[in-house]
């Protein structure tokens, strides 16, 4: 054991310096850097160490041996390379060391021959160092410190002051096997949030080396059994993780699920682009991406017997020699032959290609350490680990058997080997995948060396809380509040589908209420608009129209579109829940003309994409790869859609005397066959239990009770995220409709806490709504700042929003009094109330109205293009109503003064007062030809309703 002293000294060295012992050293304690000589006063970690490091292990390490000469360790100095032993202890002009670095620095054989000579001081300190008998810590094994990485290190040492608190990750460990191992990761915080990679620069160890040893920061047994401590200290912190050790010495048999299985996964064997394919590649079939091991391991070891696998010669086996090169290969190779991977393979044909017992233990989940880091700078780099846990209570790590992805590789890299590296500002998500399973980690990463500081936020609510938070963590400055014009138009726009009127505007304007913007808030969700409105978005949803090929619902049968709108618009009316409205509707049976809600199952007739579009629409979630293979960046399987398609297998429909009319019905009879397996399936919530039901009772209803209920975590989650979207431009997750884990939420804790408060609220709407519309985010100006310049994710600032298709017609009609005529509809009807997706118009298609054919969010096309334009300024939509509405021409007939007329025109459109440059513009314009004055105004009015700023939301 070292003493407190030694233990004090050693620690002082690593933090200030960041130089760590060697991880494998089978020592019980760390070594420890000899003190000063009082003869030489050098001191190796700190004098010698920097200079071995990062003037000579360039070209005299493990992975670049000149010379024949390592230069890692005593023992490899000592030993030497091809001029014999580098040093002599006690004798520096002696030492093959001193006499390279002393040559002139022009010579042939001067070291180091990069960068320049030694300086005379490094010079001075390496002879006094061998002068004193070249003193070595005991087990330490230096390491090459590339310029990266000594900055990195200078950074830390920089930072330390400011260390929070350390953490050992995963926190406790448990080891199984002999062949058992975790990789160990510590991770340092700081007062600022910031977050650093602290492996190697940490005193790191294990407790009792005799229960188990730390070989490359990786965690392996030495005992049969035993508990122990791994313990990590960094600026004068010290953690501890507990060790469990359980038949240390016994070894487990390799396993093809286990072992093999991941194997191919890793390699990219069984994806889609090799031999997991249709076809399979080169006569290779196996099943994509895993699927069913049980037909690989057929496929493997019965299709073509003794070439695919050499029981006799192992390393012959096609399946080895194709994947390290050895023979050509279409897919190249695939890993190296002394890799785990390839060792893994000889290791199982070895002995004799067995397949695994029944009761072979399944994955049952994995998890990523650590979950969210915040890296400063670019280039900064963070080791992710991940960790298996299987049915027979064990755990593994897998990191080097998982798969890694980025969804934003501009903001942060990950490599094979789970070393994330940092690049511009902004957010993202590390996806690590095994088995059928994956999870994510966040990224955040900031500007090195900001000048920045945590601005006082006004924060009306949780909203504003949970935004700011991950404002600062990014280091982005949010914009500041909107102005009252900007804030009365958005408002109406979002809450209630209509532009402001000019004395809407004036009103607000006047009021000197400073609670004046929750007051319109609360006034605009009273409104019937407010209402049409979300009846309208959900319309879209559930895709309410006539003429749907294959059901009874086509013309002439307009009238069960007509009638399901109505049972939707007379719901959200009454404020009715959305929950219980879907409980209503999912659990619906009837006929469709007596009971509308059935309609949603003649919408769609296949039972397939009846389950997809019931996942999309209440969950967001898309699971049709599901359908054939396990899908591939998300958590669902094969298993798991089938058993979600269950609870729509027993759907009876019957016709009655009216043709217009089905009855739908429970009829008790149907089942949910596997794709692959062929298997009957049990009713199964996604993501959730098996329910036990009873013989003949309505799976449906079953459904229904779980959709709508806290039990399922998805529900609320996508109903308060197509809220949000709709009032933020984007969702938490965006596209709304596309929840997986590659898909992660931008802002996890929003998203929780506004699911949270609408299950609360219990789905009031208009409650939830107004948290939105009353929060500091929400009322943010589009005006960006340098910080948020480039933010779409992180609500720093509001979205310019082109507003939609039904809205910017309605506003068309209003602004110009020229009241529009629709199908089924009186003359005056807003555009958003059209029931049928079916009824149309060539605005309202130009636009971008969704044609409700599909469930997907993406049918609303909201992106401005060159035909929406072209329309506005040649068509119809305005120069003919402008003419028609004589709105210019009756407030001339009024005697309004020119000043009047500018801003009610002003006002009407664009819902503010004109700006004085403007109104010049248009004051000489009336000037130069007082006669064409009406010409020149309806001219203005013609700009006005053209222009960006009008047909967008900002």
């Amino acid at each position: 054991m070292k003493s407190p002293l030694r233990a004090s000294l050693f620690t002082l060295a690593i933090t200030s310096l960041g130089f760590a012992a060697d991880p494998a050293a089978p020592a019980t304690a760390p070594a420890v850097a000899a003190a000063p000589t009082a003869a030489t006063g050098v001191d190796f970690v700190r004098d010698v160490q920097p200079i071995l490091e990062t003037k000579c292990l360039e070209c005299h390490n493990p992975n670049k041996i000149k010379g024949k000469l390592l230069m890692d360790s005593a023992a490899a100095l000592l030993k030497g390379g091809a001029d014999g032993p580098a040093l002599v202890a006690g004798k520096p002009d002696e030492s093959e060391m001193i006499k390279r670095v002393i040559l002139p620095k022009d010579h042939d054989d001067i070291m180091p021959p990069k960068g320049g000579p030694l300086a005379a001081k490094e010079i001075d300190v390496l002879k006094r160092w061998i002068a004193a008998g070249a003193q070595w810590p005991q087990n330490l094994t230096l390491q090459y410190k590339t310029p990266e990485q000594r900055q990195a290190l200078a950074e830390l040492q920089k930072k330390l002051p400011t260390l929070k608190n350390i953490q050992i990750l995963p926190d406790k460990y448990s080891l199984e096997t002999k062949r058992d191992f975790h990789r160990v990761v510590v991770l340092a915080t700081f007062q600022d949030a910031t977050t650093k990679d602290v492996t190697n620069v940490c005193d790191l160890r294990v407790a009792d080396s005799k229960i188990a040893s730390l070989e490359n920061l990786t965690l392996k047994p030495v005992a049969d059994a035993g508990s122990t401590e791994v313990i990590a200290t960094l600026g004068g912190q010290t953690v501890k993780a507990a060790v469990e050790v359980k038949n240390g010495t016994k070894d487990r048999a390799i396993s093809f699920r286990l072992d093999c299985m991941p194997v191919f996964m890793r390699g990219g064997c069984n994806q889609g682009g090799c031999h997991g394919a249709a076809r399979g590649k080169d006569g290779f079939r196996t099943s994509l991406f895993g699927m069913d091991p049980a037909g690989d391991y057929i496929r493997i070891t019965r299709e073509m017997p003794g070439r695919r696998i050499n029981l006799a010669i192992p390393e012959e086996s096609s399946l080895i020699e194709k994947a390290v090169g050895a023979v050509p290969h279409s897919g190249n190779q695939c890993f190296e032959p002394d890799s785990v991977y390839n060792k893994a393979l000889l290791e199982w044909i070895s002995a004799g290609a067995p397949d695994d017992a029944a009761d072979v233990a399944k994955v049952t989940g994995i998890e990523v350490f650590p979950s969210q880091i915040v890296m400063e700078g670019k280039n900064a780099t963070q080791q992710i680990t991940v960790r298996a846990t299987y049915s027979d209570g064990t755990d593994r790590d897998v990191t080097n058997l998982a798969l890694f992805m980025s969804n934003n590789d501009p903001t942060a890299t990950i490599d094979k080997q789970g070393l994330v590296t940092s690049g511009d500002r902004g957010a993202a998500f590390m996806l690590a995948r095994f088995n059928v399973y994956s999870v994510t980690a966040q990224v955040l990463v900031i500007p090195a060396q900001l000048k920045y500081e945590r601005p006082n936020l006004a924060e009306t609510n949780y909203i504003d809380t949970l935004v700011d938070e991950n404002l600062h963590k990014l280091r982005i400055l949010p914009s500041g509040i909107c102005t009252d014009e900007e804030f009365v138009r958005r408002a109406f726009i979002d809450i209630a589908g209509v532009y402001p009127e000019a004395k809407d505007m004036r009103a607000f304007l006047a009021d000197k209420n400073p609670d004046k913007r929750a007051a319109l808030v609360d006034s605009l969700l009273e409104r019937k608009e407010f209402t049409e409105l979300w009846v309208m978005k959900w319309a879209e949803l559930l895709q309410i129209r006539s003429g749907i090929a294959g059901n009874n619902n086509v013309p002439p049968f307009y009238k069960n579109a007509l009638l399901y709108y109505n049972w939707l618009s007379e719901r959200i009316g009454k404020n009715i829940p959305i929950n219980e409205i879907v409980v209503e509707l999912l659990s619906a049976t009837g006929g469709t003309v007596s009971n509308p809600a059935v309609n949603f199952y003649q919408t769609e007739l296949d039972q397939l994409k009846l389950t997809e579009n019931v996942a999309q629409v209440f969950m967001g979630m898309r699971i049709q790869c599901a359908q054939c293979h396990n899908h591939p960046f998300d958590r669902w399987t094969m298993d798991d859609y089938y058993g979600f398609k269950a609870f729509f297998s027993q759907i009876g429909r019957k016709p009655t005397d009216d043709p217009a009319e089905v009855i739908i019905y429970n009829s008790k009879g149907g089942e949910s066959r596997h794709f692959l397996t062929q298997a009957v399936m049990k009713p199964k919530f996604l993501g959730g239990d098996t329910p036990e039901m009873k013989p003949g009772e309505d799976r449906r209803k079953v459904l229904a009770e779980w959709m709508a209920s806290p039990r399922n975590p998805f529900f609320a989650r996508n109903v308060a995220n197509i809220i949000w979207s709709h009032f933020n431009g984007v969702g938490v997750v965006e596209p709304v409709d596309d929840v997986r884990v590659s898909n992660p939420p931008s802002n996890p804790a929003l998203i929780a806490a506004l699911a949270e408060h609408l299950t609360e609220y219990k789905y009031d709407m208009r409650k939830f709504v107004r948290d939105i519309c009353t929060s500091q985010t929400y009322q943010r100006s589009t005006k960006v700042n340098e910080t948020n310049a480039g933010d779409k994710r992180n609500f720093s600032h509001a979205q310019v929003r082109r507003v939609r298709a039904e809205v910017l017609l309605d506003a068309i009609s209003q602004i110009t009094d020229t009241p529009n005529k629709f199908q089924g509809l009186p003359l005056g009807a807003r555009a958003v109330q059209i029931a049928d997706g079916a009824v149309s118009n060539y605005f309202l298609t130009t636009f971008g109205r969704a044609k409700r054919e599909s469930v997907c969010s993406c049918e609303v096309k909201m992106e401005p293009t060159l035909s929406q334009a072209l329309h506005l300024m040649n068509g119809d939509a305005v120069n003919d109503r402008i003419k028609q509405g004589r709105v210019v021409a009756k407030m001339i007939q009024e005697k309004k003064n020119d000043r009047e007329i500018v801003e009610d025109l002003f006002l009407r459109v664009f819902g503010r007062m004109p700006l004085d440059k403007e109104w010049a513009n248009v004051q000489q314009a009336i000037t130069e030809d007082p006669a064409s004055r009406q010409n020149v105004l309806e001219d203005l009015f013609w700009a006005l309703l053209n222009s960006k700023e009008f047909y967008f939301n900002h």
